[in-house]
């Protein structure tokens, strides 16, 4: 399981030209889930992400998490993540999890964020709908995250 975070001032998703989901300040979480993936890589991700310190201080260090800051977190699946691009122009999706597998390891990790955060601070897009992103990336943070190399 693979995870693109953005450190956001403001962030939302919209499908079919009405905002669904919106956040002020935290954390947008692009989700991509990789076959043979597990509910046990859907928790790890979920708490290194609430986890991650990347929210400055009062002494300007990036040394707090969105839990810390009283973030929010908007989650948004992203089979994407896995297009592997070695071959061709064209990328290949083959190791990205077929939907009926990956749709409740996407639902498992918003859940959990859910209990790290508390539901009121957890936002999600719809997964497979066509969505648009729009998000004020801050500082730019950007980080990735893979369950895999961490166990």
């Amino acid at each position: 399981m693979k995870a693109i975070i953005q450190r956001v001032t403001r962030a939302h998703v919209t499908i079919d030209g009405s905002v669904h989901s919106a956040i002020g300040p935290g954390l947008v979480v692009l989700v991509g889930i990789k076959s043979g993936d597990t509910e046990k890589d859907a928790i790890f991700l979920a708490e290194k992400c609430a986890s991650l310190r990347i929210f400055e201080d009062d002494n300007g260090k990036m040394n707090l998490s969105v839990c810390d800051v009283g973030g929010s977190m908007l989650i948004i699946s992203q089979f994407t993540l896995y297009g592997d691009t070695r071959k061709g122009n064209r990328p290949s999706f083959v190791d990205a999890a077929v939907p009926a597998e990956a749709e409740p390891l996407y639902e498992k990790f918003a859940a959990h964020a859910s209990i790290l955060l508390g539901s009121e601070r957890i936002k999600t897009g719809v997964f497979r709908a066509m969505m648009d992103v729009e998000l004020v990336n801050s500082g730019p943070v950007t980080i990735t995250i893979e369950s895999k190399t961490a166990h």
